[in-house]
């Protein structure tokens, strides 16, 4: 049996029925909207973060290739590092080989000193021990003159003892330095006076030696005191 209903409602519930479907393909198109754009801003955080991980991955490799230099730098040195450091070793081993030499300069200053003192201290030893023979000689003549009669015997000894003295002083480097009828020479002679010169070819010369000089290798340790003729 065909209803029939009244066409008023009918048309009241096609106008529903219309309204209806149009609404809910609205709520379906926001929602696919909103789907979407979620999506999207999943994938915008994704790519956000896989940027962070890509340069936090840059900064590492970075990190490394610096490390990896600063080692080589440090295994490899600067030359001027290598020069200073040179220097100063050589600068070391100067002021070693300063202190070693200023030591034994020291202990040879030392040594020497002591050594000057002791010479000094012994210095005619030997010429007194050559000295005592003729001390001795000296001493058995002043003997012998007491009780010698004869004078040529007793000048005679004199003779030889002075004799060998002279020799003795000779021996040592001890010499008489030749004045008499010289020329004079300030050198070696010390003028006392002058007198008149006895024969014309002793002007300026040495008419008369007051006391003999004498050298000792060539130097002079005490003048011949003269008298010159003018």
């Amino acid at each position: 049996m065909v209803d029939k209903s009244n066409p008023k409602e009918e048309e009241k519930k096609q106008q529903q029925t219309s309204n209806g479907k149009p609404e809910s393909s609205d709520k379906d198109h926001s929602k696919t909207e909103e789907k979407q754009e979620a999506a999207k801003d999943k994938n915008d955080n994704k790519e956000e973060s896989s940027d962070i991980e890509d340069k936090s991955k840059d900064n590492k490799n970075s990190s490394k290739d610096n490390k990896s230099k600063s080692s080589k730098k440090s295994k490899k040195k600067d030359p001027k590092e290598e020069k200073i450091q040179e220097l100063g070793e050589q600068v070391e081993k100067i002021n070693d080989r300063y202190l070693r030499l200023q030591a034994e300069f020291d202990n040879y200053r030392k040594r020497t000193i002591k050594e000057k003192a002791d010479l000094l201290k012994s210095a005619g030893e030997d010429v007194l021990i050559d000295l005592l023979p003729v001390i001795d000689d000296m001493d058995r003549a002043i003997e012998t003159i007491e009780a010698a009669e004869d004078k040529d015997a007793i000048k005679a000894g004199m003779q030889l003892i002075d004799q060998k003295f002279k020799d003795f002083v000779k021996q040592k480097g001890v010499a008489e330095i030749d004045a008499m009828h010289q020329e004079f020479d300030t050198d070696v002679h010390e003028a006392m006076t002058k007198i008149p010169a006895p024969k014309e070819e002793l002007k300026g010369k040495v008419v008369d030696v007051i006391q003999k000089g004498y050298k000792l290798n060539d130097k002079v340790i005490r003048f011949a005191k003269v008298v010159i003729g003018e």
